[in-house]
């Protein structure tokens, strides 16, 4: 099976987390402070039940290493 891409970014999830969440961002995110942000905005937020559930899931494709490599590289 080929491997798939979005936008040249591992996936859709990936792509669209760090378009809506971290596009044009200066700081400088590790993999673990850009989930836990992600969560946080999520568990802040009014949505509860299946909407959280499905918001939780579609974060769980995140490559989230990628996101902060693209960041670290962003600022040297």
């Amino acid at each position: 099976m080929s491997k798939s891409t979005y936008n040249g970014w591992t996936n859709y999830a990936t792509w669209r987390i760090n378009l809506e969440m971290f596009d044009g961002s200066e700081d400088t995110w590790s993999a673990d402070s850009a989930r836990e942000f992600v969560e946080e905005i999520i568990h802040s937020t009014t949505i509860e039940g299946v909407a959280r559930d499905y918001a939780l899931a579609f974060i769980a494709d995140v490559n989230w290493h990628e996101i902060a490599a693209h960041y670290q590289e962003e600022t040297v």
